[in-house]
């Protein structure tokens, strides 16, 4: 069953603009997972990573390990 996103709080990064139009990502704690969310489009799909995959991404992205 996916979890419920309707009274989550979403955040996005500081080094994010706060218009409406800007291209971020949006993330957000629910229940035991992180979903990650389109800005751009917060009633698209979100993806949805274990606590631990979600750490792993993050310092893989901070030192360049992937080439994105």
């Amino acid at each position: 069953m996916a979890p419920d996103f309707s009274s989550t709080r979403w955040r996005k990064s500081s080094h994010s603009s706060m218009d409406e139009n800007s291209t971020c990502v949006e993330a957000a704690a629910v229940s035991a997972v992180i979903a990650v969310r389109d800005g751009k489009d917060p009633n698209g799909p979100c993806l949805t990573f274990a606590p631990e995959d979600w750490r792993s991404l993050l310092a893989r992205i901070k030192h360049s390990a992937l080439d994105i």
